[in-house]
């Protein structure tokens, strides 16, 4: 009962909703619209949508906030390791320094020669590594996931199941735990300014290793009997 008095004080407080606000709720509504039937009603790409978006709201009079409103709020420096990490995942898939990166070392592990489990467990780990250059799971997907698939079209097929292996590393490479820069919704938690990287990784190591030990666990064990591996 408390609880609801405090929520209806608090929205009292708040007072009704102002132009600026209005216009913020129209602009994201649209922004949301254009980005969920891009190439159905529309041609523009999800970039152009929002750099138009972002124009308008800077735009005098129908705008949300002014140039001098954002220089001083916008975390410039969130945004530049945000662009670096997604430049260095362009840059390695481009140049085919990714590919050329795990082949090799997938060569020198000898991976195809480890036993199930221990071959997850390489992947995994390298999969986990490699995501601290990228800042975004898909392009990583992109670059890992083939060289995976190539390695288990070079194996025996009758020792495992291949396309469960491929699933399993599609997993950990959801694993952008470590750093800010390793996720794009780590970035937009980390430019609020409200925890340090510091923070972040006191917090992101421990996650990592849970998870890297609950894949292990369950390819020795539940995903072999239910036949994914």
């Amino acid at each position: 009962m408390q609880e609801g008095i405090s929520i209806d004080k608090q929205l009292k407080e708040l007072g009704k909703m102002s132009g600026k606000e209005w216009r913020l709720v129209i602009i994201a509504g649209m922004l949301l619209l254009f980005w969920s039937t891009e190439g159905i009603l529309h041609p523009l790409d999800s970039t152009t949508v929002t750099i138009v978006a972002v124009a308008v709201m800077l735009t005098p009079i129908i705008g949300i906030f002014s140039w001098k409103e954002v220089q001083t709020k916008v975390p410039w420096g969130t945004l530049i390791v945000f662009a670096t990490g997604i430049s260095l995942g362009i840059v390695l898939l481009a140049t085919e320094g990714a590919t050329w990166l795990s082949s090799n070392s997938f060569e020198i592990l000898g991976v195809s020669s480890l036993p199930l489990v221990a071959m997850i467990a390489v992947l995994a780990l390298f999969n986990i590594l490699i995501h601290l250059g990228f800042a975004s799971a898909t392009s990583l997907a992109s670059a890992f996931i083939p060289i995976v698939i190539a390695l288990v079209g070079s194996m025996e097929p009758t020792t495992f199941n291949g396309p469960g292996l491929v699933l399993i590393m599609q997993f950990v490479i959801s694993f952008g735990f470590l750093l800010p820069v390793s996720a794009p919704q780590n970035m937009l938690a980390y430019g609020t300014r409200t925890f340090t990287l510091k923070q972040f990784i006191k917090s992101g190591i421990p996650l990592t290793v849970i998870g890297y030990l609950l894949i292990i666990l369950f390819s020795a064990t539940y995903w072999q009997w239910v036949g994914l591996l």
